[in-house]
C-alpha cells in the first residue's frame, strides 16, 4: 500500500438533512475538498498546471454510504490513488469519524487540455508526485485509461 493522503474537515450544520446527517451530495463536495488540498501537497498549484495546458475533470463517480456523520463531526477523508493511466487516474475516497467507515467510493479523473476540451497524457510530474500514493489495487481499473 503507497502513502494515502488524508484530509480532516469538520462538518457543518448546514451540511446536514432533516435527518440530522449529511445530505449524500456534500459527499462529492467533500471529496473535492480533499482532492484539492492533495494537489496542493503533493503537487503544488492547480492553477499553474492549467496555464501549461492541462486540466482535470471528473469523468465518473460512485459513493457507496455505509453510515450517517453527523453535525461536528470530524471527517476524515482518505484518498488511496487506486490507478494512473496514460490520460486518466482512479482516487477511491474513503471518508471515516473516529475510525469508523462512513462513505467509499471511486472517481475516474480525465486529463484533457483547457481550451480544446479533448484528452491529453497526464503530465509527467503530476505522475511522478502521484505514484507513491498508489494503493497496489489498479489492476482491475487499467483498462480505463
Amino acid at each position: 500500500m503507497g502513502e494515502v493522503f488524508t484530509h480532516r474537515l469538520r462538518v457543518r450544520y448546514s451540511e446536514c438533512d432533516q435527518q440530522g446527517v449529511v445530505f449524500n451530495g456534500h459527499y462529492l463536495f467533500f471529496y473535492d475538498v480533499a482532492l484539492t488540498e492533495m494537489w496542493r501537497a503533493l503537487i503544488g498549484d492547480y492553477g499553474q498546471m492549467v496555464e501549461h495546458g492541462y486540466d482535470l475533470v471528473v469523468a465518473e463517480a460512485r459513493i457507496r454510504y455505509r453510515e450517517g456523520a453527523r453535525f461536528d463531526d470530524l471527517l476524515d477523508v482518505s484518498m488511496p490513488v487506486a490507478h494512473l493511466g496514460t490520460t486518466s487516474m482512479i482516487v477511491r475516497p474513503v471518508f471515516r469519524v473516529e475510525g469508523r467507515l462512513i462513505a467509499d467510493g471511486e472517481v475516474r479523473h480525465v486529463f484533457i487540455d483547457p481550451a480544446s476540451k479533448s484528452k491529453r497524457e497526464m503530465p509527467a510530474e503530476v505522475r511522478s508526485a502521484l505514484e507513491p500514493c498508489l494503493d497496489g489495487t489498479g489492476q482491475a481499473a487499467a483498462s480505463r485509461g
